[in-house]
């Protein structure tokens, strides 16, 4: 039984949760604010954190960006509608996925399994080989990163998208086929996804950065030339 916890001080929302998550057969612990959920995700050792961002003691981001300080749990953040900015912040700080509000409890399940499994990915690794990009490693069954011989941190999320581009080095990957395979089916118009990852992926990789390309309203490459080396 899959350990979820829902941090959100609306008690009807949560009650509902409850009952629906429950019936499906997850094991469901609540928080009422960000400090509760923080020593809840500390103590209960969730399998997935579904976060609201709208909390009465702190910002959901912080909440976020706090977990991220010493977890790799998966997180699905729930937001307003409309509300592009605050999504991508949140994504920006580690959050995986998110669910708009008012959502659906098959759409809220559909996005919980999603992330149990890549987590069951992420702790099982898998039998591909290392694969090297330049300077770039990238050591699937080790779940590890190296750039120049130093490993990089990197969340399980970002691991699978380097992982990826990685497999299809120098090719241009479209953001639907991105999506497909390092998000799951379903996924497909959220480009918005690609490009705060990227962005986070450019910066881990500093000078190296320059080998995540971009095909404007393509998708993206990770290249093993050098710019100096283009022709």
């Amino acid at each position: 039984m899959s350990s979820i916890l829902i941090i959100d001080d609306d008690p009807a929302l949560t009650k509902a949760l409850r009952i629906g998550l429950q019936a499906r057969g997850y094991e469901l612990h609540t928080a009422p604010n960000g400090a509760t959920g923080l020593q809840l995700a500390a103590t209960g050792s969730p399998e997935v954190v579904v976060l609201d961002l709208g909390l009465p003691d702190m910002d959901g981001i912080e909440v976020c960006r706090r977990l991220r300080e010493w977890s790799g749990v998966p997180i699905i953040v729930l937001s307003a509608a409309g509300d592009e900015r605050r999504k991508v912040m949140a994504l920006d700080e580690g959050a995986d996925d998110y669910v708009t509000k008012p959502f659906s409890m098959a759409e809220l399940e559909a996005r919980i399994r999603v992330a149990l499994r890549h987590r069951a990915l992420a702790e099982t690794g898998s039998q591909e080989p290392v694969l090297e990009v330049g300077g770039i490693v990238v050591d699937a069954a080790a779940r590890q990163v190296t750039l120049g011989g130093e490993p990089l941190q990197l969340t399980a999320r970002e691991f699978e998208l380097l992982g990826f581009l990685a497999r299809h080095a120098d090719k241009i990957c479209t953001h639907q086929v991105i999506l497909r395979e390092v998000w799951g089916l379903g996924y497909g118009s959220e480009t918005n996804y690609l490009r705060v990852y990227i962005n986070r992926l450019r910066r881990k990789l500093g000078d190296e950065g320059w080998r995540l390309r971009t095909t404007p309203g393509v998708g993206y490459q990770l290249s093993s030339v050098e710019p100096s080396e283009d022709a």
